[in-house]
């Protein structure tokens, strides 16, 4: 036993370190002392004097501590799970880009030089290894407000990695039947243990824990539907000790996104989450690594503390970029309204949680009556300003919650997202008159009188700018057959004038 614990502790200093020496044969050799290619396990029967047989220290030193029951798996040897791919996604919910591309957090720091990296059975499957450069500064704006990140194909068995810029590692592992794909165990012999918080398995006295004692400049931490990497530092001054506070402030954020999207009601809530994480180049963004936040105090005092995030600026911007990555597109984001239909989910969240109409501050209701409604000559409100545009769209959802339909904008998605869109580019406005007949068939009532003051039955042709440029051919023929096909319902009309709701 003397030996063992003399091998333990050299352990302890080798798994640590990287794995420069590593002899990939010798590595291949020693897995027949384990029971599969991740070595996480020593087979059944295998007993000290069986060391004297290892080829590798490495793995020497491994099944040392596995002996002495001193090996902890907890990071170093996990099981993950596939997520759902971008394709999967787009097919279940229309919805193929935005959330988070790190799900599987490793919870180790790699350090930059060579590691070794074991991968259980597969079953033919890919994974890569993830290192983000979560600190990434550009030195100038051409270089982009992009994450940048080292992406290493794993294979089954040893795998020797070498670690350009030292980073915490996550296994990219997505696939189209997420459910069916099997389980795959990845083991890192080399590197840190910097650990994450799970809100589903921690409390706030293990977050404060993981603060203390973490080699990573960044932490990780994940609820229901988010998933966040911020500075150990802010975390410090802004988090400690109400890591279960921020978590759940926003899963509550994006459980109401989902309440308005109808992903709770029709029991169609995504495993996926999003992601927010920090970067040193703009305030605020989204892009497909999720939503990214400015690396500063200022910034870092909204968006690490519990307490702000549901409050004001800070939760109108997550709400707004995570908005985006809900947005059905092209059907609730015909060209033209790329900062419009995100702000539904906007409105909808920030008052659910207590906050003041930002309509309603702005007195964009009446900005809106005056360039669209009263406008002469008549005109599109997709010529009219992002929060103009958002008033009609705003109201539908005021009116329909004081008629016994809080779901209104739930069905409507849920309709929309069973059936194909009516076109892309310069035919997404297809999708408008596709809108139109939708809130009428869901909500059974004839909106037709709405929808022509706000000018959705405005005919012309229109250029409008919105990353990128639309131009629109809408015809008198697209608005006779969209008034027919409503008038044939025989639907009621509203017991009121619903362009003159406000919150």
């Amino acid at each position: 036993m003397k030996t063992l614990a003399r091998v333990l502790l050299l352990l302890l200093c080798s798994l640590a370190a990287t794995g420069a020496t590593a002899d990939m044969e010798a590595l291949r050799a020693d897995t027949a002392f384990f029971a599969d290619s991740s070595c996480s396990q020593l087979k059944t029967g295998v007993k000290p004097e069986a060391l004297k047989g290892f080829q590798s220290e490495l793995l020497k030193d491994v099944a040392a501590a596995m002996l002495l029951g001193r090996y902890d798996t907890t990071y170093r040897a996990a099981v993950y799970q596939a997520y759902p791919s971008p394709r999967a996604l787009d097919k279940a919910l229309k919805l193929g880009d935005g959330f988070s591309r790190y799900e599987n957090i490793t919870g180790m720091y790699l350090k930059a030089g060579e590691h070794v990296v074991f991968v259980g059975p597969t079953q033919g499957k890919e994974i890569v290894l993830l290192i983000p450069d979560w600190l990434y500064k550009p030195a100038e704006k051409s270089e982009g407000w992009g994450l940048r990140r080292q992406a290493v194909a794993l294979d089954e068995g040893p795998n020797r990695i070498h670690v350009e810029k030292g980073g915490n590692a996550y296994i990219s592992y997505y696939d189209d039947d997420a459910e069916a794909a099997p389980r795959i165990t990845v083991h890192f012999v080399t590197g840190q243990v910097n650990g994450y918080f799970d809100i589903t398995r921690h409390d706030n006295d293990d977050f404060n824990r993981l603060l203390d004692n973490a080699v990573s400049p960044i932490l990780d931490a994940r609820g229901r539907h988010i998933q966040v990497a911020y500075p150990v530092e802010w975390f410090n001054e802004y988090t400690r000790g109400k890591g279960v506070e921020l978590i759940d402030a926003y899963d509550k954020i994006l459980h109401h996104h989902y309440t308005l999207m109808g992903y709770v009601k029709y029991d169609k809530m995504p495993k996926n989450r999003m992601l927010a994480r920090v970067n040193y180049h703009a305030y605020m963004f989204r892009d497909r690594d999720g939503v990214a936040y400015r690396g500063d105090k200022s910034t870092m005092r909204k968006v690490a503390d519990p307490d702000n995030v549901t409050r004001g600026d800070a939760c109108w911007g997550f709400c707004h970029e995570a908005g985006h990555v809900l947005q059905m597109r092209p059907q609730l984001t015909w060209g033209g309204m790329t900062e419009v239909s995100c702000n539904i989910f906007s409105m909808y969240t920030t008052q659910e949680l207590g906050n003041e109409s930002r309509l309603s501050r702005q007195k964009d209701y009446a900005k809106a009556r005056k360039t669209i409604i009263e406008a002469e000559p008549k005109r599109s409100y997709l010529t009219a300003g992002v929060f103009e545009r958002l008033v009609p769209f705003w109201q539908l959802h005021l009116y329909f919650s004081c008629h016994s339909q809080p779901d209104f904008y739930a069905d409507v998605m849920e309709e929309l997202r069973n059936r194909p869109h009516a076109g892309a580019g310069n035919e997404s406005i297809r999708n408008q008159f596709q809108f139109i007949k939708v809130c009428c068939d869901v909500s059974k009532t004839d909106l037709t009188e709405f929808f022509e003051k706000w000018g959705f039955f405005w005919v012309g042709e229109l250029t409008v700018k919105d990353y990128g440029t639309y131009h629109f051919k809408i015809t008198q023929e697209m608005v006779d057959e969209t008034k027919a096909y409503i008038a044939s319902k025989n639907y009621k009309k509203p017991d009121e004038d619903i362009t003159l709701i406000e919150d």
